[in-house]
C-alpha cells in the first residue's frame, strides 16, 4: 500500500513520476511472437545451413531434405578421453630462474626454459565429437516439391519442414524436450498413408547398429580418436510410434511402410560422470533410454509439443525486443542477411540475432548439464576446431556474458558447476606446479577436468584463466542479490582464486610494486629487446586487472558477508600495492609491462582492455584516463585490421557500448552480421564458434542497458537506427529488472521492477535519479522535456 504522503504527491505529479505497489510478475506486456523465426526457401546443402534445437543436453541440426532427412546427432559428454596433459616434474623449481629472465628482458631464453621445463605437451586432437546422425530416407515421387519452407521458430524451439509433393502436403517437425530429455520427430503427410521411408542411425566411427525389433533402433559405442584417447561409452535408442502402416526391420534400419504419421523419439546417455570424470557412471545406458522414451511415448504429440514449449518459454520470453516495424521481416533469413552486406535496413534482424543468442543459450546450456563449449553443443565432426572445449582466456566467459543481463540467470548454472570441478585438479596444479596455495588452470579445458599449462607459451602460458571465471561468480550476486550464492559458492571460488594470486605474484625489482608472471596477453606477442617475438611477460595489463578485480570481489564479498580476518587483510594489502597498467607515450593502454612494440597491431584479443568490459576498473567517472587511453588502443587495433574474427568483432560491440558510442557500436554489429554470420545466423570466428553469437547478444543488451558502474544506465548506447523501439525484461545489477521504451531516439517511459528492494541510482544520458525501492515494487519513470523528472520525496536530482 502507498503512504498517504506518497499518494498526494503522485496526485500531483501524474505525469512526471508513479510509484506502483508490489506486483505478482515482472512484466505486464503480452509476449512477442513475431519476428522470431529462421526462414528459408530450400533446405540445407552444409552443416552450417542447418537448424539447431537443443534441450541442454542433446541436441540436432536438422538439415530439412525433401527425399532424405539428414538430422545431425549430439548429447554434450561424448568426448574422447584421457592421458590428459602433464606439466614436467620439477616445474616449480624453474620459476626463479624464469621470472629472473624475464625481468631481465631476456625474453628468448625464458620461453625456450618454460618450453623445456615448465609446459607440458598438448595432446589433441581429444575433441568433442558428434553422436552420429539420424538419416530418413522417403520414398517419394522424384520431382520437385512446392510451397518449401524450412523454419526455426525460435519462441517454440521447435524446427518444421513443409512442402507439397504429387498433391500431398508434408510437414516434419523436430524438437529437442527439456521435459521429456528426448528428442522428438512428428513426421506427417495430409493423405492417408502417405509416409514410406527407411530410418537408419550411423557414425562415422566407433558404432554398433542393431534393429532390437520391429520399431527400436540402437546404437552404442566408445568413443576414441581413431582408436586412440579411449573415452566415454555411450548409446543412443530410437523409438518409432506410428498411426497406420506398418515398421519392419531392414538389415540394421526400419523400414516403414503408408504410415498417416510417425513419431521417432530418440534418447542417448553416456556413462561420463560428472561428479567423478575419473569413475564412469554404472548403470544400464540401453535402461536409462528405454525409460526416457517409455515415459515420453506415453504422451500425445500434442502433449509432447505443449510441455516442451511451456518449458523453453517460461526462460525464453522473460526478455522481449522490438526495434520498429520492417518490411525486411517477410523475407527469408538468408536473403535478408545478404541484402543487408549490400546496406538495407533491418532492425528485426537485430531483433532475431539478439533472440537467436538467447535461444542458443537455452538449448547448449541448462541447470544439472555441462557448460556450453565452443560449438554449444552441436558439432558435427570426430575432430572438431579447438576440439570444441572450453577455453579460458575468453571464449567459455564470452558463453556467458548475456547470461545474466538478458534474463537467463538459470543458464548460468552450468557454468559454475563446471568450474567447481577444477578446484581438486586446479589445487594440484598449483602445488606441483608453482607453489603456490588456491586453484588454477590454463587456457584449455574440457571434461576430464585438467589442468596443467600444454602448449606453446603464447597460448599455453596463461594462469588468469580460472581467475577470470571466477568473476562470473560475483556478478550472479550482484544480479540476483543471493546471499546463499555468495555465501555458499562465490566465496569459497573467490578464496581459492585469491589464495593462487597472493602467492603467484612477485615484486617488480624495478618498482616494488607485486605482478603476475610468468604470463602472456592471451596468444599476442610483442618485439623483444633481445630480438625476434615474443609472448610472456611479468606483469602483463590483463593479468593485473584480472587481479585487481578477483581482489576487489573477495573484499566486497568479505564486507557483504561479515568476514574480517588474516586473508582478508592479506588480499587489501596486496591489493594497495599492486602493479597497474600504464597509459604508453602515444597515449594508449599498455598491453605489457614494458612499451613493447607489437608483433601484430591488428591481433584479434584486445586482452588489455578487460578492465573496461567485462571489467569495471575502467569507467569515466573514476579514470577518465584510462577510459581515454583505451578508446585510443580501440581504434588503433581497428585501424590494424582488428575485429576480424567473429568474437573479436562481438567484443568490439560491447567495448564501444561502454565508452557510450553508440555509432560505433553499431558499425561493429552490423559488421558482425556482415562478415561474420552464417546463412543460419551461427557465428562464423572462421569456423563456426558459437560465442560471438552470445558476445553479440550481449553487445546489443550493453547498449540498452549498463548497471556495472553503480548506476542502472538507460539506454546508454542507443544507435540513431533504433530510434523507435522496446524492450522488456533486461536485468540490471542490485536486483532490478528494466522495462523501456523510446521513440526518436528519446526515453519516453521505463518501469523498474526491484526483485530484492535494494536502493537504486538511476541515468539516462546526464541525469541522475536516486530512490529507495521495496521489494516486488515496480517504479515507473517518464522523460519529458529533455528531463528526468520526479518528486523530491522519492528521488534526488543531480545533473
Amino acid at each position: 500500500m502507498q503512504s498517504k504522503s506518497t499518494a498526494l504527491i503522485i496526485g500531483f505529479l501524474p505525469t512526471l513520476l508513479t510509484i506502483v505497489p508490489a506486483m505478482s510478475s515482472e512484466h505486464s506486456r503480452p509476449p512477442q511472437t513475431d519476428g522470431l523465426m529462421l526462414w528459408y526457401q530450400q533446405p540445407a546443402e552444409k552443416w552450417v545451413e542447418a537448424l539447431p534445437v537443443g534441450n541442454g543436453r542433446l541436441g540436432a541440426m536438422v538439415y530439412g531434405g525433401i527425399h532424405q532427412e539428414k538430422i545431425q546427432l549430439n548429447e554434450e559428454s561424448v568426448w574422447a578421453g584421457p592421458p590428459v596433459p602433464k606439466a614436467p616434474d620439477g616445474a616449480k623449481e624453474a620459476l626463479p630462474e624464469i621470472r629472473t629472465l624475464l625481468f631481465e628482458g631476456k625474453h628468448a631464453e625464458a620461453e625456450r626454459l618454460l618450453m623445456e621445463r615448465f609446459i607440458g605437451t598438448r595432446i589433441s586432437p581429444r575433441s568433442h565429437q558428434t553422436l552420429g546422425d539420424l538419416t530418413l530416407d522417403f520414398a517419394l515421387p522424384q520431382e520437385s516439391a512446392t510451397a518449401y519452407r524450412r523454419e526455426l521458430n525460435i519462441d517454440t524451439a521447435i524446427a518444421a519442414t513443409t512442402f507439397t509433393l504429387s498433391g500431398v502436403r508434408y510437414s516434419r517437425d523436430v524438437f529437442s524436450s527439456p521435459v521429456d530429455n528426448v528428442l522428438v520427430v512428428v513426421l506427417r503427410g495430409d493423405k492417408p498413408g502417405s509416409l514410406t521411408l527407411k530410418v537408419t542411425l550411423n557414425r562415422h566411427a566407433d558404432f554398433e547398429t542393431t534393429a532390437l525389433d520391429n520399431t527400436t533402433l540402437q546404437m552404442s559405442g566408445q568413443v576414441s580418436q581413431k582408436g586412440q584417447h579411449k573415452g566415454v561409452r555411450y548409446l543412443a535408442r530410437l523409438n518409432v510410434r506410428l498411426t497406420g502402416g506398418k515398421s519392419i526391420i531392414d538389415n540394421n534400419s526400419l523400414s516403414i511402410e503408408k504410415a498417416d504419421e510417425v513419431i521417432l523419439f530418440l534418447a542417448a546417455a553416456t556413462d561420463y560422470n560428472a561428479a567423478d570424470p575419473s569413475s564412469p557412471r554404472t548403470d544400464d545406458l540401453a535402461e536409462r533410454c528405454r525409460k526416457e522414451i517409455a515415459v515420453a511415448a506415453q504422451k500425445t504429440p500434442a502433449q509432447l509439443r505443449q510441455d516442451h514449449v511451456q518449458r523453453h518459454q517460461e526462460l525464453f520470453r522473460r526478455c522481449q525486443l522490438w526495434l520498429g516495424d520492417s518490411p525486411q521481416d517477410k523475407k527469408p533469413t538468408d536473403v535478408r542477411l545478404e541484402e543487408l552486406k549490400k546496406g538495407a535496413s533491418d532492425p528485426g534482424l537485430f531483433v532475431l540475432y539478439f533472440q537467436y543468442g538467447r535461444y542458443l543459450l537455452i538449448g547448449s546450456s541448462r541447470p544439472g548439464c555441462l557448460p556450453a563449449n565452443l560449438q554449444g553443443i552441436w558439432n558435427d565432426s570426430l575432430e572438431a576446431p579447438w576440439n570444441a572445449d572450453y577455453h579460458t582466456n575468453i571464449n567459455i566467459q564470452m558463453n556467458y556474458w548475456p547470461a545474466e543481463v538478458t534474463n537467463l540467470s538459470e543458464c548460468h548454472e552450468p557454468f559454475f558447476d563446471y568450474i567447481d570441478a577444477y578446484v581438486p585438479a586446479g589445487r594440484k596444479t598449483a602445488q606441483t606446479v608453482y607453489g603456490c596455495r588456491g586453484f588454477v588452470g590454463h587456457v584449455e579445458g574440457d571434461v576430464w577436468h585438467w589442468t596443467d599449462p600444454a602448449g606453446h607459451p603464447q597460448w599455453a602460458m596463461w594462469p588468469m584463466g580460472l581467475t577470470w571465471c571466477t568473476a562470473h561468480y560475483m556478478e550472479r550476486y550482484r544480479f540476483t542479490g543471493d546471499m546463499n550464492f555468495l555465501n555458499d559458492r562465490a566465496w569459497p571460488i573467490l578464496k581459492e582464486a585469491a589464495l593462487f594470486n597472493l602467492d603467484f605474484l612477485v615484486p617488480d625489482p624495478k618498482t616494488g610494486k607485486l605482478v603476475a608472471g610468468p604470463s602472456n596477453s592471451p596468444e599476442n606477442s610483442f618485439v623483444s629487446p633481445g630480438g625476434g617475438y615474443a609472448s610472456v611477460d611479468m606483469g602483463p595489463s590483463m593479468s593485473q586487472q584480472i587481479i585487481w578485480e578477483n581482489f576487489t570481489n573477495v573484499l566486497e564479498a568479505a564486507q557483504r558477508l561479515g568476514i574480517n580476518d588474516e586473508f582478508t587483510r592479506r588480499v587489501a594489502e596486496a591489493m594497495n600495492n599492486l602493479a597497474l597498467p600504464r597509459i604508453a607515450s602515444d597515449g594508449r593502454l599498455m598491453e605489457w609491462s614494458r612499451e613493447y612494440p607489437e608483433a601484430e597491431p591488428g591481433h584479434r584479443h584486445l586482452s588489455h582492455l578487460y578492465g573496461l568490459h567485462p571489467g569495471f576498473q575502467y569507467t569515466d567517472v573514476k579514470s577518465p584516463d584510462y577510459v581515454k587511453a583505451v578508446r585510443k588502443s580501440i581504434d588503433y587495433r581497428l585501424a590494424h585490421g582488428g575485429g576480424h574474427t567473429g568474437w573479436s568483432r562481438a567484443w568490439i560491440i560491447n567495448f564501444w557500448a561502454r565508452l557510450g558510442e553508440p555509432q560505433k557500436a553499431w558499425e561493429n554489429l552490423v559488421a558482425l552480421l556482415q562478415k561474420s554470420t552464417l546463412s543460419n545466423l551461427f557465428d562464423n570466428h572462421p569456423p563456426f564458434q558459437i560465442d560471438g553469437n552470445f558476445g553479440g547478444t550481449a553487445g546489443i543488451a550493453e547498449m540498452l542497458l549498463q548497471s556495472h558502474a553503480e548506476q542502472i544506465h538507460l539506454l546508454p548506447a542507443l544507435p540513431a537506427e533504433w530510434g523507435n523501439g522496446r524492450v522488456t525484461g533486461l536485468c540490471a545489477r542490485g536486483g532490478f529488472v528494466a522495462d523501456m521504451e523510446w521513440k526518436n531516439g528519446k526515453l519516453t517511459d521505463a518501469t523498474l521492477y526491484s526483485r530484492r528492494g535494494n536502493p537504486c541510482v538511476i541515468r539516462y544520458g546526464d541525469q541522475i535519479l536516486r530512490t529507495d525501492t521495496t521489494q516486488g515494487q515496480r517504479i515507473r519513470i517518464t522523460y519529458a522535456d529533455n528531463k528526468l523528472k520526479g518528486s523530491d520525496t522519492f528521488f534526488r536530482l543531480t545533473h
